[in-house]
């Protein structure tokens, strides 16, 4: 973690900002965010193994899906490619990237041209924007 800081501070030293204060409350303030990126990470990783280990124990025993399941999954897709039709590009660009592409946040926010930061409120936004329009009526 020490050396993805370094690494951080180094690129983006140009966005430092020399103001009253030393050069270390920047950098303190760029370990502490990733300290909790790591953080964050490592629970989604433990939240979806204790998913897989809790559907994995539902499901041993249990019959195979019915056939007509893959009808549903591409009616269900349709229905978000037609919500996500509906919304502002860049939003669905953020989504599609995100969520359905499974992107990290950095290389969404860089094919977008902004910050990490910044298209963390773009993806928030088009989220909101698509809880409003699916299911499509």
């Amino acid at each position: 973690m020490l050396r993805d800081t370094f690494r951080i501070c180094m690129e983006r030293i140009a966005q430092y900002d020399v103001v009253d204060r030393s050069i270390f409350f920047w950098m303190r303030r760029i370990a502490i965010n990733r300290a909790i990126d790591v953080h964050r990470a490592n629970q989604r990783r433990e939240r979806l193994q204790d998913a897989l280990a809790q559907e994995s124990e539902r499901t041993v025993g249990t019959p195979p899906p019915a056939p007509d399941r893959g009808q549903e999954v591409q009616e269900t897709q349709e229905l978000v490619e037609e919500a996500l039709a509906t919304l502002n590009p860049r939003y669905a660009m953020a989504l599609r990237m995100r969520l359905i592409e499974d992107r990290d946040r950095e290389e969404c926010a860089k094919e977008m041209g902004v910050t990490t930061g910044n298209f963390d409120v773009i993806l928030h936004r088009a989220s909101k924007a698509f809880r409003k329009k699916y299911p499509p009526r």
